[in-house]
C-alpha cells in the first residue's frame, strides 16, 4: 500500500511540474483604455498634442501599436476621450458641491457653482487649455450642447420655476456666466495669480453678485 502511495504521489508531481505556467491575468478594456489615455495625456502636456504620436503613446504605456486602434480610431479621437473625461470630472466636482447645499437654497448653490467651477478650472488650467486650446478648436462647436453650459442652465431653470430668479432664457443667462467665469480665470491667471485663494473667492463673489442681482425678480 506504502508503494502505491509513493507512486501516486511521484506521478501527481510529475503532472505538477508538466504543468504550463500560468498565464498573467489580462487587465480589463477599461483599465487598458485608462492607461493609454493617462499615458497621452502625460505626452501632450510634455511635448504638446501635434508632437505626440501614436507610436509615442503605445510605448509610454508599454502596448503595442495595434492595442491602440483597439480602442481608439486616431490620436484625435482619444484626445476627444481626453476633453470628455476633464468635463466629466468639472461636473462631478460641482454637482457634488452642489448637493451639500440645501435644495431650496438656490443663492447658495449659485455662489457654489462659481466658486467650484473657479476652483476645478484654476486647479487644472494647465491641462485645461492643452486639452481645449492648444490645437485651435472651434469655440462655438465647445459651447453648443456643452455640458457645462447643460448644468449651470438647469441649475438657473429650477431657480426662475421656485421664483428665486428672473430669467427669460436660462441657457442665454447661463452661456454668458460660463463666458464670464472662464474671462475672469483667464485674467487671474494672466497676472500669475491663479493659486491665489482670496483672489480666487473674489472673483466667485464678483459673478454671483453680478448675476444675481441681474436675475432678481421683476417688482411689479
Amino acid at each position: 500500500m506504502n508503494a502505491i502511495r509513493e507512486r501516486r504521489g511521484a506521478e501527481t508531481a510529475e503532472a505538477g511540474e508538466r504543468r504550463p505556467p500560468r498565464r498573467p491575468r489580462r487587465r480589463m478594456p477599461e483599465s487598458r483604455r485608462g492607461e493609454l489615455m493617462d499615458a497621452a495625456e502625460r505626452l501632450f502636456l510634455a511635448k504638446g498634442v501635434a508632437a505626440t504620436s501614436v507610436d509615442d503613446i503605445t510605448t509610454a504605456a508599454q502596448v503595442a501599436k495595434g492595442t491602440f486602434y483597439v480602442y481608439f480610431p486616431s490620436r484625435d479621437a482619444l484626445l476627444a476621450a481626453l476633453q470628455q473625461r476633464f468635463v466629466d470630472g468639472f461636473c462631478q466636482r460641482v454637482d457634488a458641491a452642489l448637493a451639500r447645499r440645501r435644495t431650496s437654497d438656490w443663492n447658495g448653490r449659485l455662489r457654489a457653482w462659481f466658486a467650484t467651477a473657479l476652483d476645478t478650472l484654476l486647479d487644472q488650467l494647465v491641462l485645461h487649455d492643452m486639452l481645449f486650446h492648444e490645437l485651435g478648436h472651434d469655440h462655438r462647436d465647445l459651447i453648443h450642447d456643452n455640458p457645462v453650459v447643460t448644468q449651470l442652465a438647469a441649475l438657473v431653470s429650477q431657480g426662475v420655476a421656485a421664483g428665486v430668479w428672473h430669467a427669460a432664457e436660462p441657457r442665454y443667462i447661463a452661456i454668458i456666466m460660463f463666458h464670464g467665469m472662464h474671462g475672469l480665470a483667464d485674467d487671474l491667471a494672466a497676472q500669475a495669480q491663479s493659486g491665489n485663494k482670496a483672489a480666487r473667492k473674489r472673483l466667485a463673489d464678483t459673478l454671483f453678485n453680478t448675476f444675481s442681482s441681474a436675475m432678481r425678480p421683476l417688482v411689479p
